[in-house]
């Protein structure tokens, strides 16, 4: 395989994901470079390449020994390992295997930006220099890490947390589910339901169960109105937070805030001891004067 001598990079792609994303992950790279997905995940011969990235949603071990092969196969094109579980231990082993890059996924735009410039600029190094030259092969595949055999329930939210952190600091804000789901290179249906399995509630549900317990905070700790309480926690529509406050909490917002007031005076009222001490100082000082 050889590089064409002029115009954008060229990538090839091949999808080792479970959902078949990589279609949706090209997407943001197509402006820049000229996007080729391998047919069948298979090496093709005498295609012009510049560099073979690589899609994992959930590195496994025949993925990871996949991408040995490739790096063997052609070890003078460099490897990008695009991958949405991350770990520290699965970082090592990319970069022990002599992956020119590891991308943790969803991308955020200056990340993407960076590594765009990286590949323009060192495609037009190796073709100013006229030769790929030659690099070694890799004699000995590194033993595998151990993160790869975790348990799926935690892989699920090591594919989500990125966005779980997003969703913590935005939920009062319109949060469209088709952007997140973009975010984490997946389409929405694969985002949803695994977005369900990691936190045993819907994202709609889960946004919801946030913007309450924010709103809840509000009424236990100021005095603000209702109304402007509603809006606070993400509610556009003051009666449709009502609804989904007694539909959350059995009770209206008004109703809540008044049996917190009764629960604050019920805690501060004196005992009936602390009443007839203060009855009979009351008598004594009476009597005094």
């Amino acid at each position: 395989m050889t590089s064409n001598l002029t115009g954008k990079p060229r990538l090839l792609w091949f999808d080792l994901t479970r959902d078949r994303s990589t279609k949706e992950l090209i997407t943001q790279f197509e402006a820049t470079c000229i996007c080729t997905v391998a047919k069948n995940a298979v090496l093709p011969t005498g295609e012009q390449v510049d560099m073979i990235c690589i899609h994992f949603d959930r590195p496994d071990t025949p993925g990871l020994r996949r991408l040995l092969e490739i790096k063997r196969t052609v070890p003078a094109i460099p490897i990008t390992m695009f991958t949405v579980q991350h770990s520290e231990e699965l970082a090592v082993w990319a970069m022990r295997s002599s992956v020119w890059e590891y991308m943790v996924l969803p991308l955020s735009a200056t990340e993407r930006k960076r590594y765009l410039a990286a590949v323009v600029q060192l495609c037009e190094l190796r073709r100013n220099n006229g030769s790929r030259g030659k690099t070694s092969l890799i004699d000995h595949a590194p033993i595998l890490p151990d993160s790869i055999r975790l348990t799926s329930g935690h892989q699920k939210h090591q594919a989500l947390s990125h966005i779980m952190l997003y969703i913590d600091q935005h939920f009062r804000d319109s949060i469209d589910q088709r952007d997140l789901a973009k975010r984490c290179g997946m389409t929405t249906f694969r985002f949803s339901r695994l977005f369900k399995e990691a936190n045993g509630l819907g994202f709609t549900d889960y946004v919801l169960n946030k913007r309450m317990s924010f709103a809840k905070e509000l009424l236990d700790n100021s005095e603000m109105p209702i109304t402007s309480i509603g809006y606070e926690a993400g509610f556009k529509d003051p009666s449709y937070f009502a609804r989904a406050f007694k539909q959350f909490a059995n009770c209206t917002p008004s109703e809540y805030r008044l049996a917190r007031h009764m629960r604050t005076a019920i805690a501060i009222q004196p005992s009936p001891e602390e009443t007839s001490v203060e009855a009979l100082e009351n008598l004594v000082h009476s009597l005094e004067d």
